[in-house]
């Protein structure tokens, strides 16, 4: 079975990105399959409402649990045999990082969680969390806050779908690119690249890398490596 990924939100017209590019041709190709789901046709009243105000005050709205244990429950039910890991988008959640995403790779089902408003009431993570068919992750993104869920969906779904075998057409372009380089101090930003023409508005293409020496190429990409991951950090 290819990979499935399943994403609950309010806005299911947010992922139609997810019929181009790479992705696009994934799915094309049966490397994975995708679904999208709207949670208001899980809500019971003619407004189609999926949040309401938090209980002890304050600013904002906060989705109900209601409409999100049967949106997740119809999903899972699709796939009875897999264990579903449910991926709930929040700026409280760990960091999306390359070694998570190499992670999630190897995951059969992932169901996203696209939240909005003050997020998700925290009880559909606490009982999900006690389903012994389920595995929930809370992924940040960023230490910054989005309107939703949907851009940090399509962030985490490229990330992951990319690392499936047979997405890449050249699959040695994964172990060269960012945080998979590594160096002496961990992972490594990628080295600056090149192509034609040799000179472009009076910027020349280093000597190394027209000297076919590969040796010293891979020397020079390393160092160029470290400079820009130090530059990074400082």
């Amino acid at each position: 079975m290819s990979n499935r990924f399943d994403v609950i939100t309010i806005f299911p017209e947010y992922f139609s990105p997810l019929d181009l590019s790479l992705i696009g041709k994934a799915k094309k190709a049966g490397l994975i399959s995708v679904g999208i789901h709207d949670l208001r046709t899980q809500t019971s009243d003619v407004h189609g409402s999926v949040d309401d105000t938090p209980y002890g005050g304050g600013a904002g709205m906060v989705m109900s649990p209601e409409p999100w244990g049967k949106a997740i429950d119809v999903v899972a039910s699709e796939f009875p045999d897999l264990t579903h890991e449910l991926i709930v988008l929040t700026p409280a959640g760990k960091k999306l990082t390359q070694e998570l995403a190499e992670e999630l790779v190897s995951s059969d089902h992932l169901i996203f969680a696209c939240g909005r408003y003050e997020g998700i009431d925290i009880r559909v993570t606490d009982y999900y969390k006690s389903q012994p068919n389920f595995k929930v992750r809370e992924i940040s993104i960023g230490d910054y806050v989005l309107g939703g869920g949907e851009v940090a969906t399509l962030v985490i779904m490229e990330a992951i779908i990319r690392l499936i075998p047979g997405v890449i057409g050249n699959p040695d372009s994964l172990s060269e690119e960012s945080h998979s380089i590594v160096g002496d101090d961990g992972s490594l930003v990628e080295y600056p690249n090149y192509t034609k023409p040799q000179e472009w508005r009076g910027l020349k293409v280093p000597d190394v890398l027209l000297s076919g020496n590969h040796g010293e190429i891979a020397k020079w990409r390393l160092a160029q490596a470290q400079i820009r991951t130090k530059n990074l950090n400082s």
